[in-house]
């Protein structure tokens, strides 16, 4: 495959943060088109790759870091990350608070700010509508934020994200502060986004093994740092990974749809 072939490509990444080595020789490529799962206990670095896939934090020299064709230190990071969503849960503090509505939000999408600070064209804000619709939270356009359940904000953040038509999303960690109604709530409404032709591609952040559905069809568990499992979500979510990563004796069950539970003996 040619660069243009490839949403991410990671080869030899090292970072160091306050003297600490977070993420050691990491190489990792995703196709464009494809969705896959980074699964990792508290401290394995996921948000350091993260924000090294972003360009917010730079690896050691020798790494490259390509995404979509462009190889970091040879792009324009501001308008490359026009085309990538990052969705996190810890945007809610800038948002859970004041007079706005879910589509004022939305609608924050389209410069990358968290203020309006120009008026909307009519075009825009239907675009923002149709967002919100596509992802069946069209019904709370004009209810304020505060008043939103924490899976109807994420709702909101990530049609915020799709304001820009991204070719790539980033998902990170966007169910911690769900409970088990608002993550189903939210799950089921990734694995149809996820599951429609016109779908960027999509990175998915965890620490918990339920949330990884089946369209995320495969991935990489991470370790202090370190890749220690790659492939197929099948292959990958195993009771003897799941062991090394979590360094506890989980147990897995499958339900009927998929999904992967831990028993913990």
């Amino acid at each position: 495959m040619n660069n243009q072939n490839w949403a991410i490509e990671l080869e030899n990444v090292n970072v160091r943060l306050d003297g600490n080595h977070i993420l050691k020789n990491l190489s990792w490529k995703i196709p464009q088109g494809e969705h896959n799962f980074i699964l990792g206990a508290n401290g394995a670095g996921k948000t350091t790759l993260v924000k090294t896939m972003m360009g917010f934090v730079w690896p050691l020299f020798g790494a490259t870091v390509r995404v979509m064709g462009h190889t970091y230190g040879q792009t324009n990071l501001i308008e490359l990350r026009r085309d990538i969503a990052w969705v996190s849960p810890f945007m809610q503090q800038y948002t859970a608070t004041g007079d706005w509505t879910a589509l004022d939000i939305v609608l924050t999408g389209i410069d990358g700010t968290l203020g309006l600070f120009r008026k909307v064209s009519e075009e825009e804000r239907e675009h923002a509508l149709n967002a919100m619709r596509a992802l069946y939270c069209g019904h709370i356009a004009k209810r304020r934020i505060p008043l939103l359940s924490s899976g109807e904000q994420i709702k909101v953040l990530i049609c915020r994200a799709l304001m820009t038509r991204p070719r790539l999303m980033i998902m990170d960690e966007a169910c911690v502060h769900l409970d088990m109604k608002g993550r189903e709530y939210l799950l089921d409404t990734i694995a149809q986004f996820a599951a429609a032709p016109d779908a960027p591609t999509i990175i998915f952040i965890t620490q918990r093994i339920e949330d990884i559905l089946p369209v995320f069809t495969k991935g990489i568990i991470l370790k202090h740092g370190e890749i220690i499992g790659c492939g197929a979500r099948e292959k990958l979510i195993t009771e003897e990974n799941l062991k090394e990563a979590f360094e506890m004796d989980i147990r897995l069950q499958q339900s009927r749809s998929g999904r992967f539970w831990p028993v913990i003996d």
